[in-house]
């Protein structure tokens, strides 16, 4: 294997050891909450060897890479816990992994399973292929066994699809993505690029400013871009959306206030303040109930 750190994953979920055992195991169940894979199906069993599988994983533009694995070990030991250890590998050419190993391990804790995954690979394409790893694969595959995980725990635990939490995950992403640009260009672009003439009017109608209007307006331009920033960071949103929804209002009476004529303009502010308070509504509904890879453990105890 190489020197990296393996990827290490826990989370505790509310869920008997068999319906846990058989969501994990049974392909046709793994492939719904695990976004690493597109297809799982066992191949023939043969009597004394281990159960072999094939896995596929869509990497876009019509292609995919496809490996095998199997099962090499399975564990129940007198405390209840289980174990499965797998190991996989693939020849596709265009795959970062050539041969992997690592294990899932169930422990009941109280009511609750404990579900663990370690895991580690080898790569292709030499030093360059560690580098990707180091730096970009490794992150983002850490990153998708914690959401899988995550999701896993919210479909046995409150019955929501891992299908259904991906479009509400991408939907929220979408938004935040989409609110940060709107927030960046409107301090940058009109505010400190061009200085717009309405925009030094509007301020100046609203109060009066011991400093040069077009420093100010450059001041307001930094603090836009400074909350467009805001929406692009890992932390749950669903009370900045109401905010984000009463600022806009709070927002569109000032306009009104400072220059009700722009209220007849094209694409004028009233049109743009009720999109985005449309967008923020859209990112509230969709921001409850998210896989959150954030609470998972990501490192076992004594693990360096």
């Amino acid at each position: 294997m190489n020197k990296q750190p393996p990827i290490y994953v826990q989370t505790k979920i509310n869920a008997s050891m068999e319906e846990l055992w058989k969501y994990t195991q049974q392909p046709e169940l793994h492939k719904e909450w695990d976004v690493r894979f597109t297809e799982i199906s066992y191949l023939d069993k043969k009597e004394g060897e281990p159960q072999q599988f094939l896995y596929k994983t869509k990497i876009g533009f019509g292609l995919e890479i496809a490996g095998k694995g199997e099962t090499v070990g399975e564990v129940q030991q007198k405390t209840g816990e289980r174990v499965s250890s797998l190991k996989f590998w693939t020849d596709h050419p265009l795959s970062l992994i050539r041969l992997g190993r690592g294990y899932w391990k169930y422990t009941p804790v109280g009511n609750a399973i404990q579900f663990e995954t370690q895991y580690n690979y080898e790569t292709n394409f030499g030093k360059v292929g560690k580098v990707i790893d180091a730096w970009l694969f490794r992150p983002l595959l850490g990153w998708a066994t914690a959401w899988s995980f995550e999701a896993l725990k919210l479909w046995l635990e409150k019955g929501y699809h891992p299908k259904l939490l991906l479009h509400k995950a991408l939907t929220y992403s979408f938004v935040c993505f989409l609110l940060s640009f709107i927030w960046i260009y409107q301090g940058l672009v009109p505010k400190i690029i061009a200085v717009h003439p309405e925009e030094v009017k509007m301020l100046l109608s609203l109060a009066s400013l011991p400093i040069d209007a077009g420093a100010a307006i450059r001041l307001v331009g930094g603090i836009e871009i400074a909350f467009g920033l805001v929406w692009l960071l890992p932390f749950q949103k669903r009370k900045l959306f109401l905010f984000h929804a009463m600022l806009i209002g709070l927002m569109t009476l000032l306009v009104w206030i400072a220059n009700p004529a722009s209220f007849v303009h094209p694409f004028n502010p009233l049109s743009l303040n009720v999109a985005l308070v449309l967008i923020s509504i859209i990112g509230y509904v969709n921001s409850s109930d998210l896989p959150q890879p954030s609470k998972t453990v990501r490192k076992r105890k004594g693990m360096k």
